[in-house]
């Protein structure tokens, strides 16, 4: 988990960015900002940059496609700043001039770029000093209502920010700097010029621990249950709900993920084993991730995940059945005279 409330700024200093495609350019301030003297602005700017980043349980690392950390410019630049190598103007000048150099789709806008020095960011129960790079790209127009003497007058102002909208960001955490640092990134932009952030300037690779090893398998086990496993046998809704809730049990009540024994007492069919594999493979090989056959089960990932696994009956718009184990005690058929399908549910007590 991410939090910023105790956290504070060391630095911060904002220069502007263009399209380098467009024959845009960009433009570097001299002097940082002044942001501690002034408590209110302070609070503003927290609030913008670390927001987004709240609900953030995704975290990456740098890399470089040569397998050489140290060709990731922003990685080179962070651990220079990080090492009392590198002044934190002129890091944030060489962070700037590298975002204009791969600012080269022709859609991408310019805007300002804010690089922030930052102490006391937890994450993962931890304090440590962090970067923060943070983009806006896209502006509002603010009404603004005031007293004057006749009573209440209106202006406006164009090409204001909206601090509940982060464009782009990314916080740099000062840890585990011989791996790539522990990195955290959002970027709203839609369509194909938004890789350039993540992929282009960033250069992110998704970090695989055990956080990552237990939501990423349980993503993709619901998604093989929601989308595959009916391909090859035929079940209906309440088969695929008791698929999700023995996984869900599993992962809640294991402190160790183990390939074997989950195919066992989850899945259990030769056949469904084997589907699972390669579909597991699949997404191994699309995403460059793979999975290890054991690990430790990290329960946060599993209360993330545990919203999107629905076990839900939805009948027509009469009844919802809340399905949390016991297959066997849940029966459905078919009544010829009326010609409907039902349920029938075995219990011992109501409540």
């Amino acid at each position: 988990m991410f939090f910023h409330q105790d956290a504070s700024f060391l630095n911060l200093i904002i220069h502007h960015v263009g399209n380098k495609s467009q024959d845009e350019y960009f433009t570097l301030s001299e002097e940082e900002v002044d942001v501690r003297s002034d408590e209110t602005l302070a609070d503003l700017l927290m609030q913008y940059f670390m927001k987004p980043f709240a609900k953030a349980n995704e975290v990456y690392r740098f890399y470089h496609p040569n397998d050489t950390l140290e060709l990731n410019e922003v990685f080179y630049f962070s651990r220079q700043y990080f090492r009392g190598e590198l002044p934190f103007l002129e890091f944030s000048k060489s962070i700037a001039k590298f975002l204009y150099e791969v600012t080269e789709h022709p859609k991408i806008k310019s805007g300002e770029l804010y690089v922030v020095a930052l102490d006391n960011v937890q994450l993962e129960g931890e304090e440590h000093k962090a970067i923060g790079i943070f983009k806006s790209e896209n502006k509002e127009a603010y009404l603004k209502v005031y007293t004057e003497a006749s009573g209440l007058g209106v202006n406006y102002e164009e090409k204001a920010i909206n601090i509940n909208k982060l464009d782009k960001g990314v916080v740099i955490v000062n840890v585990e700097e011989e791996e790539g640092y522990k990195v955290l990134c959002v970027d709203q932009t839609n369509g194909s010029e938004a890789v350039y952030w993540k992929d282009d300037f960033l250069k992110l690779k998704t970090r695989n621990d055990n956080f990552q090893q237990t939501g990423n398998l349980m993503k993709v086990y619901k998604n093989f249950v929601a989308e595959k496993i009916d391909e090859v046998f035929e079940m209906d809704k309440a088969d695929k709900i008791d698929l999700m809730n023995r996984s869900m049990n599993y992962f809640k009540t294991k402190e160790t993920f183990d390939e074997n024994e989950f195919n066992e007492e989850v899945i259990g069919n030769p056949d469904a084993i084997s589907l699972f594999k390669d579909y597991k493979s699949n997404f191994e090989d699309e995403f460059e991730t793979p999975f290890q056959s054991n690990f430790d089960i990290a329960a946060p990932a599993v209360k993330k995940m545990a919203s999107s696994y629905k076990s839900v009956l939805k009948l027509d718009k009469n009844f919802h059945i809340y399905v949390h184990g016991k297959r066997e005690l849940l029966e459905k058929g078919y009544d010829e005279d009326k010609g409907m399908n039902y349920y029938k549910l075995y219990f011992e007590n109501e409540e």
